[in-house]
């Protein structure tokens, strides 16, 4: 049985990974108000104090167009962090797995992008993101650090929820069609973690050692961001609701942000796959599953 240290219990994907793990051993969960992850002593005091065999890292600064005017916090959370937790797990003889993002390439590519691509971020929350990355690396030991994109649960506020929202608002809805990736529930990414843990058994960290690196890890098959919330409202287990009668393709360039995204930064996760035997569903498979989710509270979206 493992002793889990998890960071970010509280985020979507933290959320599904505490209930995911806890077939694997004793998990302790640390978030806000508990514990801030930009503060490096208290950060290394919990860690300590637990002596874990695995830290999982599900904390992320995901605010993409507000890191560009914060961008220290920024780089706190999401590259220095991570580097440390590196270290602490290093000194500790444990394993640590880590999420990283899409967002590190800037989209120019053409077609799905593998992990030997060169990233090039765009914007803030990107170069923070590949700093954790670096970071990791550069420390070494036992260490999983899996790409993922357009992460989504229906416990937060994402694309999936502010979709079923704007339906019910609005008769005419206009999302961007030139956005392009592949979304990912956090569920199906959290209990394809848990099953890579699994696999290592009792000697997990040396198992890991083994494998270390960067993967990409995400929901089979890419769309854009207009055909996603097609399917959205597609499988509205609610439809009854929804005052929209339109959906409108726009581009990017008529909703100017503060942070520049990657047009196409969908994942080509075949070397996870060839790693560990493992994929996760066709997107469409996981939203159709998440959208039938207990959790889905049509009140919440008016």
């Amino acid at each position: 049985m493992h002793n889990i240290l998890l960071f970010g219990a509280q985020g979507q994907l933290g959320w599904e990974l505490r209930r995911a793990l806890m077939p694997l051993g004793r998990v302790t969960a640390l978030d806000i108000p508990h514990l801030d992850i930009r503060d490096q002593e208290a950060m290394s005091e919990a860690v300590l104090a637990c002596r874990p065999n695995v830290i999982v890292n599900a904390t992320a600064y995901t605010a993409v167009d507000r890191a560009e005017s914060e961008p220290e916090i920024a780089m706190a959370i999401n590259g220095h962090a991570p580097g440390r937790l590196a270290e602490l797990a290093l000194k500790l003889g444990a394993a640590l797995i880590h999420y990283s993002t899409d967002y590190v390439f800037d989209g120019t590519k053409g077609r799905p992008y593998v992990e030997s691509d060169t990233p090039n971020p765009l914007s803030v929350y990107a170069a923070s993101k590949l700093a954790g990355e670096q970071a990791i690396s550069q420390v070494g030991g036992a260490y999983l650090i899996f790409r993922t994109s357009w992460l989504y649960s229906l416990r937060r506020d994402s694309f999936v929820v502010k979709v079923l929202r704007w339906s019910r608002q609005q008769e005419v809805l206009r999302v961007v069609a030139d956005q392009i990736s592949n979304p990912t529930w956090a569920r199906a990414l959290a209990e394809a973690t848990a099953q890579v843990l699994a696999m290592g058994g009792h000697e997990a960290v040396d198992w890991i050692h083994e494998r270390r690196g960067i993967y990409h890890l995400a929901n089979e098959g890419y769309a854009s961001r207009l055909e996603w919330a097609q399917t959205i409202l597609l499988l509205d287990p609610h439809p009854e609701e929804q005052r929209a009668r339109e959906l409108q393709p726009a581009q990017t360039s008529e909703f100017p942000t503060p942070a520049t995204r990657p047009l196409f930064s969908a994942l080509d996760c075949a070397y996870f796959t060839k790693t560990f035997g493992l994929r996760l569903p066709a997107w469409e498979e996981s939203l159709q599953l998440a959208m039938q989710e207990d959790c889905y509270n049509s009140l919440a979206l008016k």
